[in-house]
């Protein structure tokens, strides 16, 4: 039987509960599979004592659908705001080191964290389509259909990520670098440090997709504590990799690309581990499978990925898009010099903290919704989705408060050049206006693909971000408003964003979304 027609058999391509939970109309091998996870679930059966049985009221996983909702929330947001904010720490950990080098190899790094945010991006693809349909399966208690899913995004994520990273490797870094206009030696050092962070590719994929399906089922513990772990190690590593400590190299910027891709090359081994030891709520194989022949690889589903795709790559083209947008940014604010590049690293890295803290919670509303939906309970997805909203705007209108009364103490933080932080104070009061309407944009996306429904974001998202290219030209140098002008594109547009998406959402379009 062709894999597609075993994914029809599975019913990914229809409501979930379009099958009855004995599977009577399933094929051989997908009865077998649903025969071995309820015998892995029985306390009666027998194993080794070196690899104890999970017991499900121990598992990680949370059901969704019930319970009071801001308590629910709260509890699925905060690991994951405490793992986006790793995430923050280990580029601040970066270019807190890399600060002490100078102006230019911190322009390097920030220039090149651009094409890392590409990266990202592009792993978003698996991981947001991963997050919805795990959690519209576990909703509704279709625990077999879910690590099937989780199966086929695993092996998505390692083809596409080592196509990838061939790819930004030959070619993608030198493009980027000449379009951006960057000076020599920036552009020689960013170049050097992206060939490492790319050549981790794999392992952010796979952290990204694992992620995703521990937070479909309702657990977002495990994933903050391996990359806490992962950024402990990060942390311990920068220094010593840097200036060369003790018996390590001295290896500059190139030493905190060193330093990521092993901290990351470490949690995608620790995920891998915990998910043999039956850490998740449902079961899938991360060993390659062949034929009953044995001579041809076995167990690929396209049809599941496509479905992946589809809801992944709205979210992502906007993503990358976003990405390419910022470059061009980069490139207007490279005319007023290297110090207004690295001034614009040091308010992206501080806007993080608030766009993650957001992206928390996202993820919090992309669950919710997702199981609520598959537990046919729409209204209370869009309850769970506006609270969600609710209490994110009170967490960034004190960012705000942060940003226009510490600007100068947040600056100088990361560089003492007097230059960098005059213009990154600027940047910072001006973000400040913006940090409620980014909130809004940020958490409702995560609720639009919890249900599926990731057009919308899109459609929004792609106008928003190209008008910034045309109106910071215009603010900066055609009205001669000077670098500002960058800062004032961005915040403008993402109140304009973040405005049209509420509105949007409000019309209730994607509570009746298929996936």
């Amino acid at each position: 039987m062709s894999p597609h027609s075993e994914s029809k058999l599975l019913g990914l391509g229809s409501n979930p509960s379009s099958l009855t939970d004995k599977g009577t109309n399933l094929c051989p091998s997908i009865r077998r599979l649903e025969k071995a996870f309820s015998k892995e679930q029985s306390p009666k059966k027998k194993v080794k004592k070196d690899m104890p049985l999970p017991d499900l009221k121990e598992q990680k996983g949370l059901d969704l659908t019930e319970g009071p909702i801001t308590q629910t929330i709260f509890r699925l947001a905060w690991p994951v705001i405490i793992s986006m904010l790793v995430e923050t720490a280990r580029g601040m950990a970066n270019m807190f080191w890399v600060g002490k080098l100078g102006a230019v190899d911190l322009a390097a790094v920030v220039s090149a964290t651009f094409l890392v945010w590409f990266i990202y991006v592009l792993s978003d693809v698996i991981s947001v389509g991963t997050v919805a349909l795990v959690a519209r399966y576990v909703g509704a208690k279709e625990e077999v259909k879910a690590g099937y899913v989780a199966r086929q995004a695993y092996l998505f994520a390692i083809i596409s990520s080592l196509f990838l990273a061939i790819l930004m490797i030959l070619i993608g870094g030198k493009y980027a670098f000449n379009l951006m206009g960057t000076e020599p030696e920036v552009t020689r050092l960013g170049l050097n440090f992206l060939r490492i962070v790319f050549a981790g590719t794999t392992f952010l994929f796979l952290i990204e997709t694992f992620g995703a399906c521990f937070r479909g089922s309702g657990d977002t513990k495990t994933p903050m504590k391996v990359l806490l772990t992962s950024l402990s190690l990060n942390i311990a590593l920068d220094p010593l990799l840097i200036f060369g400590i003790g018996p390590f190299p001295r290896m500059g910027t190139s030493g905190a690309a060193l330093a990521t891709f092993i901290s990351q090359g470490t949690a995608a081994v620790i995920y891998g581990f915990l998910i043999t030891r039956g850490r998740l709520r449902f079961k899938f194989s991360l060993l390659p499978r062949f034929n009953s022949e044995g001579s041809r690889f076995a167990g690929f589903d396209f049809s599941v990925v496509q479905k992946i795709l589809k809801i992944g790559l709205p979210l992502s083209v906007s993503g990358i898009l976003f990405i390419v947008v910022y470059i061009f940014l980069n490139k207007i604010t490279a005319t007023f010099g290297t110090e207004a590049i690295a001034a614009l690293g040091i308010g992206n890295r501080m806007e993080s903290i608030s766009f993650l803290t957001c992206f928390g919670f996202s993820q919090a509303a992309s669950a919710l919704v997702g199981q609520n939906l598959g537990a046919k309970k729409p209204k209370r997805a869009e309850k769970c989705a506006w609270r969600t909203v609710r209490i994110v705007v009170l967490i960034t209108g004190f960012v705000s408060v942060m940003f226009l009364v510490f600007p100068k103490w947040i600056a100088s933080f990361f560089i003492s050049d007097p230059k960098v932080v005059g213009i990154a104070i600027d940047y910072l009061r001006i973000l400040a206006l913006s940090q409620v309407f980014m909130a809004l944009e940020i958490v409702l996306e995560g609720s639009f693909s919890g249900a599926g429904n990731t057009i919308p974001p899109m459609t929004v998202s792609i106008p928003g971000s190209i008008a910034r290219i045309p109106l910071a030209y215009l603010i900066a140098i055609f009205w001669g408003v000077g670098v500002d002008g960058v800062w004032w594109a961005i915040t403008l547009t993402s109140i304009a964003k973040g405005t049209t998406l509420a509105f949007w959402f409000n019309q209730g379009k994607w509570k009746t979304k298929k996936v």
